[in-house]
């Protein structure tokens, strides 16, 4: 990935929420002119579901509102994953705890939630909507937009924009 800045989303099997704030960052920067600039990727902090598509319900979901998560498959957070990103996005406190653990002490200051641009103390967290209904999934997608938005305001305050003319 060589873009100025990278983002990993992590969530547990890396199925439903990681995937699609995945697909949702990668739409909301391509809108915001800095695709070019911004790097995404998403894992699970478990090896459940390696290898497979971002689960279905998630795909339905996020296609109603123009997202293709399609082409993603499930991988699990490498070591290597500290380095690689600048920013690294938990789904919850869980899956932060699992990031915690694993990562190196240097790398600590990249961990944050993917919630936190909505600016609750403690950090909103990102249902897991595995077991629920259809409603999940579009409250995943209406909270994972709102955050992408926030983050994206984020990066700009940091320096990250396209350049101008």
């Amino acid at each position: 990935m060589n873009k100025q800045f990278t983002i990993l989303m992590v969530c547990m099997g890396n199925i439903c929420r990681s995937p699609t704030a995945e697909g949702v960052m990668r739409a909301r920067l391509q809108q915001a002119g800095l695709d070019h600039l911004v790097g995404v990727d998403s894992a699970g902090t478990h090896a459940y579901h390696v290898g497979e598509a971002p689960d279905p319900r998630s795909c339905r979901a996020a296609g109603k509102r123009g997202y293709d998560l399609s082409q993603q498959r499930a991988r699990q957070v490498s070591a290597a994953d500290f380095e690689r990103f600048d920013l690294i996005l938990a789904a919850d406190r869980h899956n932060m705890t699992a990031l915690r653990a694993m990562c190196p002490a240097s790398c600590r200051a990249r961990l944050d939630y993917i919630l936190a641009p909505l600016g609750k103390q403690p950090p909103q967290e990102v249902p897991d909507p595995y077991y629920g209904g259809p409603h999940g999934f579009d409250l995943v997608l209406d909270l994972i937009e709102s955050a992408s938005d926030g983050w994206i305001s984020q990066l700009r305050q940091w320096g990250i924009t396209q350049p101008t003319g």
